[in-house]
């Protein structure tokens, strides 16, 4: 995953709810599979593990944020299980056959979530984060973004 795609997702973090946040949790799991995809491609098998190690990281996430006394969070954890154990398997095999079973599994959940997401009015999970404005500059064709609000306690309340 490049930098700039990291700034991205932190960004994006600090503005979610928590249905956003699922979101892009989905969003980096998606993106950690296609690092390893060409890593594995290039013959770059530390590369490769330490891309599904990242994606399993992410599949931890999601299985801590489930609450389970709803129907449907066993359900999820079903298929968080079984693509961790696909995620697993990849890194044994050295292959990336298991990797579009998670690639398709999460990709459906994404759509899910994506559609829920848009209809969550919840407030961020993230209390007194920078507010960070983007926008193209006059002229440059360059994307800026201006970060107000600079305070020695962002994200800490006193």
């Amino acid at each position: 995953m490049t930098k700039e795609c990291k700034q991205q997702f932190t960004l994006r973090i600090t503005q979610a709810n928590k249905t956003e946040m699922i979101v892009i949790l989905y969003e980096m799991v998606l993106a950690y599979l296609s690092d390893a995809e060409e890593a594995l491609g290039k013959g770059e098998i530390e590369a490769y593990r330490g891309a599904l190690r990242r994606t399993r990281g992410c599949m931890e996430e999601l299985l801590a944020s489930l609450n389970l006394e709803y129907d449907l969070a066993g359900r999820l954890l079903s298929l968080y299980l079984y693509c961790n154990r696909e995620l697993i398997k990849a890194d044994i095999r050295r292959t990336d056959e298991p990797l579009a079973h998670v690639r398709m599994v999460i990709g459906k959940l994404l759509d899910a979530y994506r559609e829920l997401a848009g209809q969550d009015t919840s407030g961020p999970v993230m209390q007194n984060s920078q507010a960070v404005y983007a926008g193209l500059t006059y002229g440059k064709n360059k994307l800026s973004e201006d970060v107000t609000e600079e305070s020695a306690n962002r994200g800490f309340r006193a």
